[in-house]
């Protein structure tokens, strides 16, 4: 079991010292078994005493019945297994059981009390004991440090306090501290000042000190306390009287003068200082330092060694900073108070040649125009040289070769950059002018400057495009507001003076094709406002402006021609048989008796369309009898395959397809009724026809040998220039139309023109042999191998003619 133990500080204060948690289990066993004591007994007991000493009869003064003190259990409820106090059950005496130390259990001057519990059962009593512990005289006072020294200079004045250590003592009340004393002598005495933390001592100076007498003085502080006998600590307390200094080192001169060269080293020796003083010891002892009052570079290049007296170098001696210094020099002694003694140290630095020349630019025209005159000045500057005499004359000219020049001025070493010949921003859009300065040292020294000059630009280039002509193949039934083609020049200018601007030079015509083009004026993308067709218009040129926006404006032009590229736009159109309504019908009689391969009638057909896209091809789309008709798949004529009989039928009905050979084709159909009559009813039949159609006939044949000596005119002029164009040796960019009638029972175009290496031909059914189509290419497009560089060059023009000359009877035929 554990319990609280309390001890008494003075009448009113408890400490809590050991461990007690039973307090709470005690109270409750006290007031459910027995009656609870009110008296309260006090004993003493001084600390240190020994183990097992009496402190008083406990049993005794409780009135407790000491025989039975066993059964009852009679003990003092300790909280520790530590307890400092006891009781004899066999007595009831209370005895020490630990040993007691009052500076452990209580700190201070104040009464040091313990309570103790003391329990018996049967009944249950608790009884509370206080027990004093009283102070015995057992520490010594005791300073922390066991010497102390003080230095006291000789011409201290009387009354001086100097404090010394203070002595501690863990005893209490009259057996701690109570004076100090000092052993005998005639210069210092003890004085004690009271405070919280207890009593000060003093040193008091008395009497002033002689150190020519004595210079060392030993004394012996003691602490006493108050105890019965007293206890004494002590303190050895060394005084060291300091001599007084009364004489100040001197120079030998006021003024030192010495010449130092710049650039010198650093560490070299510049001068040696030598004071003297004749005081003795530290008083006599000399350091050496520069005067406060010196600029601060001067400490940067110099240094002065306090004990040696030595100046020294330690930056940069430099004669255009400072050529003339002057070192204030103080001599100190170690006295105290020191003495000092100064005097002055001028150097003079010799000058050397160590500084190139200085190029400053005083003003400068970073730009200018490309169009300035020679001896335009663009900058002036100026050349320096730190150094003096003949070390700072200089001598600068241009090095590179640029058309500037360096002219002087009338001031000494100015100058003033001009130009010296014409500018051109666009061959050479900035210059650096490297100038080099050397001045007339030995050895010589320079330096080099660059300007970087920029030439303005001024509108002296008019734009330009890269051909004169441009050639553009735009297909027909091209999209209305979409751009066709773009055309770009370019400017050797800068900025605005480059900034191109387009538009199309335009004729004041009725229906000018122009008027129907449309150009961006900042990128030159052409487009159309109108969507071209082959067979109204297939070449048409223009001409477009380039201007740049510079001031007066420069402007060039291009001519742009323009090819229409035939598409498959247009369907056949049936021109035989044609019926009065208009429709492509027609009837055609015949003998029953006619043989094989008669022609019954020719279906005629054209195509607006040229090349594949106007060749066409005739098929029977719907016969009665196969065996009857056969249909020429290129003329058109449609014959008799065998004789008839008396069982084939008196009509026959042929639906005849015509379809152009276009990528998509397209087609048209013509419906021919054929009848047979008897011999006398076909020939009457023709009669009454030639009689009703001989004045209609008359005017169609008319009309007829016009158109037929108008095609045969323009084919021969055709076959002209196509000869001349298979014939030509010449390697030029050439484009031609060539317009041809090929009437076979169609009417077809062709168009040819040569580009590089190659010569196109757009062409009708009948094709030159060696004809090829190139891949990928339009497919009415043919491209003809080109035999001017070989050695039989009259052959193509041989095999034109005879096309020329077969397709003309073609003609003729027809």
């Amino acid at each position: 079991m554990s319990m609280y133990c309390y001890i008494r500080m003075g009448s009113d204060t408890k400490t809590p010292t050991r461990n007690c948690s039973c307090f709470a289990f005690c109270g409750a066993l006290l007031l459910i078994f027995g009656n609870q004591a009110f008296a309260q007994i006090r004993y003493s007991v001084p600390e240190e005493v020994k183990d097992g000493t009496v402190v008083g009869n406990v049993a005794k003064d409780l009135g407790l019945d000491i025989i039975s003190l066993i059964d009852r259990r009679f003990r003092v409820v300790a909280g520790s297994k530590d307890a400092i106090f006891e009781v004899n059950q066999h007595n009831g005496a209370l005895y020490v059981h630990n040993q007691i130390d009052r500076e452990e259990l209580c700190q201070g001057s104040g009464a040091c009390l313990m309570e103790l519990k003391i329990l018996v059962e049967n009944p249950l009593e608790i009884h509370y004991v206080v027990v004093e512990i009283t102070d015995v005289n057992d520490h010594s006072p005791a300073f922390p440090e066991n010497e102390q020294t003080f230095e006291i200079a000789e011409h201290t004045l009387p009354g001086k306090r100097f404090q010394l250590h203070t002595a501690r003592d863990p005893d209490a009340g009259i057996n701690s501290i109570r004076t100090y004393t000092l052993t005998s002598n005639e210069h210092f005495e003890v004085n004690i000042r009271q405070s919280d933390a207890g009593k000060i001592p003093f040193l008091v100076l008395k009497k002033s000190l002689d150190r020519e007498q004595k210079n060392k003085h030993a004394l012996l502080v003691t602490a006493v306390d108050g105890g019965k006998p007293p206890r004494t600590g002590t303190l050895n307390v060394s005084i060291i009287v300091l001599d007084s200094n009364d004489n100040r080192p001197i120079f030998s001169q006021e003024i030192y003068q010495t010449e130092l060269q710049e650039n010198v080293l650093v560490g070299t020796f510049v001068f040696r200082m030598n004071a003297t003083d004749p005081d003795e010891d530290t008083n006599g002892q000399i350091e050496y330092s520069f005067g406060k009052t010196l600029r601060r570079e001067v400490y940067d290049i110099f240094v002065l060694h306090k004990l040696t007296g030595e100046i020294r170098v330690i930056g940069v001696v430099d004669y255009e900073e400072n050529d003339l210094y002057e070192l204030d020099v103080e001599a100190s002694d170690k006295g105290t108070p020191p003495l000092t003694g100064e005097c002055r140290v001028i150097v003079k630095i010799k000058d050397v040649n160590d500084n190139p020349p200085e190029i400053e630019v005083t003003s400068l025209s970073n730009t200018v125009s490309e169009d300035s005159k020679p001896g335009t000045t663009i900058s002036l500057l100026s050349v320096r040289d730190k150094d003096s005499g003949v070390n700072g004359k200089t001598i600068s000219h241009i090095v590179n070769d640029v058309p500037f020049d360096l002219k002087p001025s009338y001031k000494e070493s100015t100058y003033s950059v001009v130009t010296k010949d014409f500018l051109d921003r666009e061959q050479v859009p900035q210059y650096e002018i490297l100038i080099k300065a050397t001045d007339c040292g030995e050895p010589p020294l320079s330096t080099f400057k660059t300007l970087n000059i920029q030439i303005s630009d001024v509108n002296d280039n008019s734009p330009h495009f890269e051909q004169t002509t441009l050639e553009v193949y735009l297909a027909e039934n091209n999209v209305a507001g979409k751009s066709i083609f773009s055309v770009s020049a370019t400017d050797s200018d800068l900025n605005d003076n480059a900034a191109v601007s387009y538009h199309i030079i335009r004729e004041r015509t009725q229906n000018d094709i122009k008027s129907f083009l449309n150009i961006n004026p900042d990128n030159g993308l052409i487009s159309s406002l109108k969507s071209f067709d082959f067979e109204t218009l297939k070449t048409f040129h223009f001409h477009v402006v380039a201007s740049d926006s510079g001031t007066p404006s420069l402007s060039s032009n291009v001519t742009v021609n323009v090819f229409i590229l035939d598409q498959n736009d247009n369907t056949p159109v049936i021109l035989y048989p044609v019926s009065s309504n208009g429709s492509a019908e027609g009837v055609e009689e015949i003998p029953r008796n006619v043989n094989a391969g008669h022609l019954v009638t020719k279906v005629r057909a054209y195509d607006a369309d040229i090349g594949y896209n106007g060749w066409l091809l005739f098929s029977l789309q719907e016969v009665t009898d196969h065996s009857l008709f056969g249909l020429d798949r290129y003329t058109g004529q449609i014959r008799t395959l065998r004789s008839f009989t008396e069982t084939d039928e008196a009509e026959h009905k042929l639906v005849i397809l015509v379809k152009d050979n276009g990528n998509v084709s397209l087609s048209a159909t013509a419906t021919v009724i054929v009848k047979l009559v008897e011999p006398k009813e076909a020939f009457a039949a023709s009669d009454v026809k030639s009689s009703a159609k001989a004045d209609e006939d008359n005017n169609v044949t008319f009309y007829l040998m016009i158109t037929l000596g108008s095609v045969s005119a323009l084919l021969l002029i055709s076959i002209i220039v196509l000869i001349a164009m298979q014939c030509s040796k010449s390697t030029d960019y050439t484009s031609k139309y060539l317009q041809e009638t090929n009437y076979d029972g169609t009417l077809c175009h062709s168009i040819q023109y040569r580009s590089g290496d190659k010569r196109y031909m757009l062409v009708g059914p009948r094709m030159s042999i060696g004809s090829t189509i190139v891949p990928g290419s339009h497919a009415n497009t043919l491209v003809l191998p080109d035999r001017r560089r070989t050695s039989e060059e009259v052959r193509p023009c041989l095999n034109a003619i005879t096309q020329a000359v077969l397709q003309l009877r073609l003609h003729n035929l027809i």
